[in-house]
């Protein structure tokens, strides 16, 4: 079946910018593990883990061995090399991977490679309960050959890894690939421990699946939004605020430091908000461009460190205005593109702004969420109609 996507292409040249996308294979995105060759010391559904990162604790086994935070086959006797197949759970364009080895020294995986297909239809295949101690069937190896993994497209080469010292886990890889991708291949050569996969990318939708008249959540992970710049995001990244429903805790939400150049004794103005000199901001591309009707704003969890007020610009840009915003960090608006969508408003718990409360009525492609003087925010949400108006990133 042929599908009109909303095209989102390279990630721009500097270094390891993709880090700021969204981890499309995330367990709280509906990521999952559905096939591995062997788990036996630690299960490959540990690979999607995104609100813990990995630990190591000493004193902690199980009757297979030594417990580890990731997935860990046993050292192998046998022909070939463990492999695992990674149902995305937001379909899209990948810009780079994080294969993390944290904690894996001496057992890390020599090498791995890491292959992708768009599968139409998902496959009948699932890993439930504790996988510790097990291995593939062959009912499951059987399976998973009608896939024909083995020949699916290479975004990775065969490459070698570095061991999971602190500074040495992260082995990045940024990728060069235009297409839509469903579902991962990662391969271990020949076997060992990979604590963490990180999937960065941008969300595609089948927008033209969905009635016009139709209203949802524009800037959605699962419908493409995307954060493309921050001020700062020392404690929470701004792209944990167009996650899968309401946050689970602090860590899954975006948080800044407390800024420095706070009044040392505070004053408010007639409704209320404080006056202080500095903000924290976040840019938002929308997965389509339209019409904002309503928005979420939601500080849940956020108790002693919610923002006193926020505000919402936004705009509508090119892709080559985007390009040259992105470019630029977003420090300077060149061509005074931003407008107010939502006038500063408190914030301290989940509040929701229909069209009374909105300054604008057409369609927009972007948008900036300006908190002050700093804090958290859980979620946003941009509930609106996607109009007919296309475009294409140049990132």
């Amino acid at each position: 079946m042929s599908r009109i996507l909303f095209s989102h292409a390279k990630v721009i040249a500097f270094d390891k910018h993709f880090l700021q996308f969204n981890n499309l294979a995330c367990e709280t995105a509906g990521g999952n593990v559905i096939f591995a060759t062997d788990e036996w010391f630690a299960p490959a559904s540990n690979l999607l883990k995104v609100l813990e990162p990995p630990e190591f604790i000493a004193s902690a086994f199980t009757e297979y061995g030594k417990w580890m935070d990731g997935w860990e086959t046993r050292r192998k006797r046998i022909p070939g090399h463990d492999w695992c197949i990674i149902q995305l759970g937001v379909p899209g364009i990948i810009h780079g991977l994080d294969v993390d080895t944290s904690f894996f020294t001496g057992n890390y995986s020599p090498s791995a490679s890491v292959q992708a297909a768009c599968l139409d239809e998902a496959p009948a295949l699932t890993l439930e309960g504790d996988r510790t101690g097990m291995a593939a069937s062959d009912s499951q190896f059987e399976a998973v050959a009608k896939l024909h993994s083995e020949s699916w497209e290479e975004l990775v080469p065969v490459t070698e890894l570095k061991p999971g010292y602190s500074d040495t886990c992260h082995n990045y890889f940024p990728i060069n690939y235009p297409s839509r991708v469903t579902h991962l291949r990662l391969n271990m050569y020949p076997d060992g421990g990979i604590a963490r996969l990180k999937v960065y990318g941008v969300g595609q939708k089948d927008w033209s699946a969905l009635p016009t008249q139709d209203q949802l959540d524009l800037v959605a992970l699962v419908n493409g939004g995307v954060c493309l710049g921050y001020s700062d995001a020392h404690f929470g990244h701004p792209r944990n605020m167009i996650g899968l429903g309401r946050s689970a805790n602090m860590g899954d939400g975006w948080e800044t430091a407390r800024r420095l150049d706070r009044p040392k004794n505070l004053q408010v103005d007639g409704k209320g908000i404080l006056q202080v000199p500095g903000y924290e901001w976040a840019v938002l591309r929308l997965g389509h461009p339209g019409v904002i009707s309503q928005i979420e704003i939601d500080t849940n969890h956020f108790k002693g460190n919610f923002p006193d007020s926020c505000k919402i610009e936004a705009c509508h840009l090119t892709p080559e205005e985007e390009g040259k915003y992105v470019s630029g960090r977003w420090s300077s608006d060149p061509g005074n593109k931003w407008r107010v969508l939502l006038q500063p408003q408190k914030a301290h718990h989940r509040h929701f702004y229909s069209c009374d409360s909105l300054a604008l009525s057409g369609p927009v492609s972007h948008v900036r969420l300006v908190i002050a003087p700093d804090g958290g925010v859980s979620r946003l949400r941009l509930w609106g109609r996607p109009t007919s108006t296309r475009h294409s990133s140049k990132l």
